[in-house]
């Protein structure tokens, strides 16, 4: 292979489509613009959501819902996963360096999906009321 042969792939390159430029070219003239109005002309057009002075759909609707900007702090983790983990003292350093719970977490807390057979002891890791009753029916501890 030579620098000289080296070409694009078939269907990579296109040529531009340059509009105006006579009428043999199929889009002279107005080149696609129509005749009049803002759309047509150079510099002219509305904004995003515009709708010619009436009250735009977006202000006519009302507003719904709310997403907590702290719910990025909180985590949660399951049965499955920790008797996957293995490990029979679990904390939040723990689950970080295993990549189960971002590095930003806060708060984790083990929710009751699937099964655990493995006894675990929970050092600073809340459960939910299922979770803390399969965990020690296993034999582990909540802390």
């Amino acid at each position: 292979m030579e620098l000289n042969g080296i070409k694009p792939a078939d269907g990579a390159k296109h040529y531009k489509r340059r509009v105006g430029r006579g009428i043999g070219s199929g889009i002279g003239k107005t080149a696609g613009r129509g005749h009049k109005g803002q759309k047509s002309r150079a510099g002219g057009y509305h904004k995003v959501g515009f709708e010619g002075g009436q009250m735009p759909l977006q202000r006519r609707l009302p507003k719904r819902g709310f997403k907590s900007h702290l719910l990025k702090f909180n985590a949660e983790i399951t049965l499955t996963t920790l008797e996957q983990l293995g490990a029979s003292e679990v904390d939040m350093l723990t689950l970080k360096q295993a990549g189960l719970v971002g590095q930003l977490a806060k708060v984790v807390k083990v929710v009751k999906t699937g099964e655990l057979s493995k006894a675990v002891k929970l050092t600073g890791i809340g459960a939910t009321v299922g979770a803390k009753a399969a965990i020690e029916a296993a034999g582990g501890s909540v802390a």
